[in-house]
């Protein structure tokens, strides 16, 4: 299935969900800003966001590839890394085509039905990016503390059913996002004030009650990204005291490198995000081009690079 086809298949029963609602409202298209603050320089922004993007594509593909090719890398690491990167495809091409439109011929406006379908994607594969890291954590955990019993504890049974509850969690967790959107009202303001649609960037446009969209956000991100980093934080605790026994510093040092490749992911895939959910909620003197520019790379750059 290729990556077009598998977005349309994703994308079709939520596009159904959304239009078919009974209590739908009518609802304005919104319109995306892009970076505020910087509209008459951002186009120069389309460069490195198209290149980066470029890169993203190329990169990740290279990698399916190779790991599909080759049957010797058919072991945990490399197939959390095809997972990683095939999410990795899904995020960018969710996110980076409309902010180039946006920035560079000024396409702003996108249907109100598209924008919920984007937040979605974005936010759902986040979360599912997010428990594959998990799951590499996991997988180094094994491979450092337990290497007699790694191929017997991560077999491909087990790999494929954390593969499945990694995308049925994505998936439901954030269904309720776009519904719950769905019951708001929005009167007069319309605009965005960023490069693609995003759940809190939604929710402050509405003339309505928004008790319920920003209780269940907060509670969102407190169990996906809290627990997530919280089971990081303890497998790697876990890893640096089985590290710090072994005798010999290239032995501690090969360790340490095994894992460096992925400490280097989580720090760029949970540092703007964390930044952003911070902001939306108590960063209120933090510049709003700040914001955006500092946020953008969580869902527009995947960090396929520190591989």
């Amino acid at each position: 299935m290729t990556l077009v086809s598998f977005f349309s298949f994703l994308s079709k029963p939520l596009k159904i969900l959304l239009i078919n609602s009974s209590w739908r409202l009518p609802q304005p298209s919104f319109f995306l800003v892009g970076i505020p603050g910087l509209e008459e320089s951002q186009h120069w922004i389309t460069l490195p966001l198209g290149i980066f993007y470029l890169l993203a594509l190329v990169g990740n593909v290279t990698i399916l590839f190779i790991i599909l090719m080759d049957p010797s890398l058919q072991q945990p690491m490399y197939l959390f890394l095809s997972m990683l990167a095939a999410i990795d495809l899904v995020l960018a091409s969710s996110t980076a085509p409309k902010a180039l439109a946006v920035l560079l011929v000024h396409a702003h406006e996108i249907v109100y039905t598209v924008c919920l379908i984007q937040m979605f994607f974005i936010h759902a594969f986040s979360s599912m990016e997010s428990g594959v890291l998990v799951a590499m954590a996991l997988d180094h955990y094994v491979a450092i503390c337990h290497p007699l019993h790694h191929s017997t504890i991560l077999h491909p049974g087990v790999i494929g059913c954390i593969g499945m509850a990694v995308l049925v969690r994505g998936l439901l967790v954030l269904i309720p996002f776009p519904i719950l959107l769905q019951k708001l009202i929005f009167c007069q303001t319309t605009v965005i004030g960023h490069a693609y649609c995003e759940h809190m960037a939604i929710v402050k446009l509405a003339c309505s009650e928004t008790t319920v969209n920003r209780a269940y956000g907060l509670t969102v991100a407190l169990l996906v990204i809290g627990l997530d980093v919280l089971a990081i934080g303890v497998s790697y605790a876990h890893i640096l005291q089985a590290v710090l026994k072994v005798p010999g510093s290239e032995a501690r040092l090969k360790a340490f490198s095994t894992c460096g490749s992925h400490v280097c992911v989580i720090l760029v895939f949970y540092v703007p995000g964390i930044f952003s959910f911070l902001t939306h909620h108590f960063g209120h003197h933090v510049p709003h081009h700040v914001h955006v520019l500092l946020a953008t790379p969580h869902a527009t750059f995947p960090p396929f690079g520190c591989f």
